[in-house]
């Protein structure tokens, strides 16, 4: 009987112990918004997210209102979908509401580095100073020689006005990733290869394989993030982070010249700060993801919608060639490539607003923040919300405002010229007559807003510029619709397409 009395003692409290972290006593409190765990204890709606994270907000939307929380793999997530109210949400103490919870989860599981406390101050301090201001005109000079050694080298040759075929995408996503890695993480030194010229080949031969792999590594992501990758693909992704790692290495990179100030001051601090180099390493990669993992399929949706819509090609088209004129510089056979500085990008506001429009249309992030101590929540309607302790707080502007019809006309539409004025500033818009803060949020918002947001958008635009200035462009299949997005990346960033698009290019001269 005692026995019996010791086992019930102890199995009793587990068992409740169990029922309570799988949710099941969770109920909703006065003044918490309305609560959804799903049918399945603790994975809740899980599969439904991850199934279609969109289609199931804007289910929960309809059934809930804008403000609802719901039950996700083991944790409560309050989505606000009203965009008047994201501003508190944004602007609200670190205290309270805290994005880096969720973001240390991430970059530990993604790429194996632990984030020490200075970690987030070092960042933000580096990208302040190199990748905006005259450390982003530095940048994006050396951005453009990345271009010049991998899609302009054999131009001054008097290559013959042939067409070449390539899949769209990965043609888009090799040549810019290229770039971009070489401006940041140095290139080959001369005197190591022998002459300028072999090394700049070395530079071709490497960044390419660096990109074999890292495609590898960027279909695995979404689901290694989520932890939800079976055995095989799992063991998959442990060799492509030691690889990274191994390629990425403190000594490697450091031998390299032409590194980048946000490269070295960031590797220079964590060092000073005690962090061991094997972790340096991780951080490499990191970075390395964070920098490039988006530019490159931007830039394929923002030439397909211009190759798509005939219009907008002319209209940006003429926007390059009229900038370029004024820079003194012209394309013609036999002459050597245009150099594109940053004083020249910045003069080209339908770029600037087709690129906007892109990014209205494929990019989908979640912003997320960790409610640390219960919180108020005031709605743009006067309901006033508490959100929980230990919760999580989330955005999804893809549905709130980018795909908003209150707030863009036809919003499935490419409409290059939709975010500018026609004297060339910038467009503002309402909802109900209110004037919008945000009406689209690719990068972001508030002390969570990308910090390369700047880069990103010249090394981007500077592609498009590039291939319209020297390029005559045409898909192969005209009458090819504009492919469905892969859904299996929603809140990742840009997403990608789920088949292939062909195009042919040619020298213009």
């Amino acid at each position: 009987m005692v026995l019996w009395v010791v086992l019930l003692c102890t199995l009793v409290p587990s068992l409740l112990g169990g029922l309570y972290v799988l949710g099941v006593f969770r109920r909703q409190r006065p003044n918490e918004p309305p609560l959804d765990k799903g049918t399945i204890p603790w994975l809740g709606h899980l599969l439904e997210f991850r199934k279609d994270s969109s289609e199931f907000l804007k289910r929960m939307q309809s059934k809930h209102g804008d403000v609802f929380t719901v039950l996700i793999g083991g944790y409560y997530f309050t989505f606000v979908m009203d965009p008047f109210s994201f501003g508190t949400i944004v602007k609200e103490s670190r205290s309270k509401l805290d994005f880096r919870t969720s973001a240390i989860q991430l970059v530990m599981q993604a790429f194996g580095y632990k984030p020490i406390k200075a970690t987030y101050s070092i960042v933000h301090a580096s990208s302040l100073k190199h990748l905006m201001g005259d450390g982003l005109t530095v940048l994006t000079q050396a951005t453009m020689e990345g271009f010049r050694k991998l899609l302009l080298f054999n131009l001054s040759s008097g290559e013959k006005r042939v067409w070449q075929e390539e899949n769209l995408f990965h043609y888009c996503y090799n040549i810019v990733f290229r770039a971009g890695y070489l401006a940041l993480y140095g290139t080959e030194p001369p005197r190591g290869a022998g002459s300028r010229e072999k090394a700049e080949e070395q530079d071709r031969l490497h960044s390419n394989q660096l990109f074999q792999e890292f495609r590898k590594y960027d279909r695995l992501f979404p689901r290694l993030a989520y932890a939800l990758l079976p055995p095989k693909d799992k063991r998959e992704a442990e060799r492509l982070k030691r690889h990274f790692w191994n390629v990425l290495s403190v000594k490697k990179v450091w031998q390299k010249d032409n590194i980048s100030g946000w490269i070295s001051d960031q590797d220079k601090l964590l060092a000073e700060n005690g962090v061991p180099e094997y972790m340096r390493e991780r951080f490499m990669f990191m970075l390395l993801w964070a920098s490039q993992g988006n530019t490159g399929p931007t830039a394929f949706w923002l030439l397909l919608y211009l190759l798509k819509h005939p219009e907008a090609l002319k209209a940006v088209r003429g926007e390059v060639d009229k900038v370029l004129k004024e820079s003194g510089q012209e394309v013609k056979a036999g002459s050597p490539p245009v150099t594109v500085t940053r004083d020249m990008l910045s003069q080209t506001p339908l770029l600037d607003s087709a690129l906007e429009e892109t990014l209205r249309l494929v990019a989908a992030p979640v912003l997320v923040r960790a409610v640390l101590e219960d919180t108020s929540l005031r709605t743009s309607s006067g309901t006033e919300f508490t959100l929980r302790r230990g919760d999580r707080v989330a955005l999804f502007p893809h549905i709130s405002v980018q795909m908003n019809p209150e707030i863009h006309e036809e919003p499935h539409k490419f409409k290059y010229d939709r975010f500018v004025n026609p004297d060339g500033t910038r467009r503002d818009f309402y909802r109900n007559g209110k004037k919008l803060k945000f009406v689209s949020m690719p990068w972001g918002a508030g002390v969570s807003t990308c910090p390369g947001r700047f880069f990103a958008t010249a090394e981007m635009k500077l592609f498009v510029f590039l291939m319209l200035s020297h390029f005559d462009l045409e898909l192969v299949d005209e009458e090819e619709e504009i492919p469905a997005v892969d859904i299996s990346r929603w809140g990742f960033g840009t997403m990608q397409p789920v088949r292939d698009v062909r195009f042919r290019h040619r020298p213009r001269f």
